[in-house]
């Protein structure tokens, strides 16, 4: 287990085999480190150790009766007469105080199948104010047997009186050594340019590298970086996006097209100040906003590489801010 969906992480996966050997195995852990390091497969397969090495099949499917799940809802049908409406309508589910109510009821009963069970929470960083107070508790007073794998992208929104009781498994951004032997691996077919942009803009992520290697985004990085430099008052960059974009791009390359932008912002940022570091600052944000409504936002694909591009633009050097 150290390689595959969470490559790198040798240490955090050495430190919870060594804790699954002890006498007393804390009862909480807390996987924490940014999005695309890996967490959620470190966690399934971590669970798959806690109650006794399940087959690859039966993780996928999440059939063991003693791992339990815990994630936002999708959105409900409420929702979507909302939207259909052009009424204001929820974007982002969080994990509610009712789920983590019904998970706690489940646990006064036994494990089903031997002596013990893990329940996985994904984002842990992003509950309802009542759901932490609800999960709080249950972390205080836990049942015997029951191992609780919090997954949190920003630790620091948890209450620290649920840090407190969680022992921490960070995990880290890798080289892009390390990004390049896993692609090489993985993604051999790949061409060299665009393994090396994947790594560049990854940000030593290996889950956006495999993404962008995957929707083959070298083009679109480069374009993307020298809008970012150098503005694009002229919309030529712009039209170059769209182009290499695709007419009718699936759902999936929209959206890593949009984490591409925020990973080549995100990798300027260390180099500004002042004005233009807050642009690049609220670029960042307002693509964030992009990928939440996402799910349940047809974007027209023309539309959002323009959106795209003119938050790059605008987080170019000041004079090029109203390209």
């Amino acid at each position: 287990m150290t390689t595959g969906e969470f490559w790198g992480q040798d240490a955090a996966w050495q430190e919870w085999m060594r804790a699954l050997g002890s006498q007393r195995m804390h009862h909480a852990w807390l996987l924490a480190g940014a999005r695309g390091l890996g967490k959620k497969a470190f966690a399934r397969a971590a669970a798959s150790e806690l109650v006794g090495h399940l087959p690859r099949s039966e993780m996928d499917a999440e059939a063991h009766p003693d791992i339990h799940v815990l994630t936002p809802l999708p959105a409900s049908d409420d929702d979507a007469k909302k939207k259909a409406d052009g009424k204001p309508y929820q974007t982002k589910r969080n994990i509610s105080v009712d789920q983590v109510r019904e998970m706690i009821r489940k646990l006064a009963t036994r494990p089903t199948l031997g002596d013990r069970r893990a329940i996985i929470v994904d984002p842990a960083d992003d509950l309802e104010k009542g759901a932490v107070n609800a999960l709080l508790k249950v972390l205080e007073e836990p049942p015997a047997g029951t191992y609780f794998l919090l997954l949190a992208h920003q630790p620091g929104r948890l209450l620290p009186t649920v840090r407190s009781r969680c022992r921490v498994l960070r995990f880290a951004p890798l080289s892009e050594d390390a990004l390049g032997a896993m692609l090489a691996r993985e993604a051999p077919e790949a061409d060299d340019a665009a393994r090396q942009a994947a790594i560049r803009a990854a940000q030593g992520s290996p889950g956006l590298a495999r993404t962008f290697v995957a929707q083959d985004l070298g083009a679109i990085h480069d374009l993307m970086v020298r809008i970012l430099q150098n503005g694009d008052r002229d919309y030529a960059l712009r039209g170059g996006l769209a182009r290499e974009m695709g007419m009718r791009p699936a759902r999936d390359r929209q959206l890593a097209a949009i984490e591409l932008a925020r990973a080549v912002l995100l990798a300027k940022l260390g180099e500004t100040a002042g004005r233009q570091q807050l642009a690049i600052i609220e670029a960042y944000q307002s693509l964030g906003q992009l990928l939440v409504r996402a799910p349940t936002y047809n974007f027209d694909a023309g539309v959002l590489i323009m959106e795209i591009g003119g938050l790059l633009a605008s987080s170019a050097m000041p004079r090029e801010r109203r390209a």
